[in-house]
């Protein structure tokens, strides 16, 4: 799974930094046709923070070619479990942090991230948190 900020170092500008090792781990899983996905709340992030109709077209464009996974009601559940695990050892996790922390690890995926509050909830969870190449 990939996470929001990786897919924002991406679509940054219609242009992105060939050197940037998120960037790189992307496009290194992509060329070994490793499983890319999203889900729901990635993409509505993503879409968030768009500005112009143009863009937004562009980046919708490109990210429905990524599959998106399915959520259900025990995904949910295992989300708000995980968030009160992580709070109770300190752990301030988003709601949408752990949801994708959730589906992650119900579905054995690594997660490929620069938001270092997954590696705080990998510590308390069986969350496999990718690094990045480079």
């Amino acid at each position: 799974m990939v996470d929001t900020s990786v897919w924002s170092h991406y679509l940054r500008r219609h242009r992105f930094n060939p050197d940037d090792p998120y960037v790189q781990a992307l496009l290194a899983h992509t060329r070994a046709d490793d499983a890319v996905l999203t889900i729901g709340v990635i993409l509505e992030e993503i879409l968030s923070g768009v500005r112009s109709d143009k863009d937004f077209d562009w980046v919708l464009r490109v990210m429905s070619r990524v599959p998106m996974i399915p959520l259900g009601r025990e995904t949910y559940v295992s989300a708000a479990r995980l968030r009160n695990r992580c709070r109770t050892q300190g752990v301030q996790a988003t709601t949408v942090d752990c949801l994708i922390a959730a589906t992650c690890i119900e579905r054995g995926y690594p997660l490929l991230t620069t938001d270092r509050d997954f590696v705080h909830i990998a510590e308390h969870s069986e969350l496999i948190v990718l690094p990045p190449l480079g």
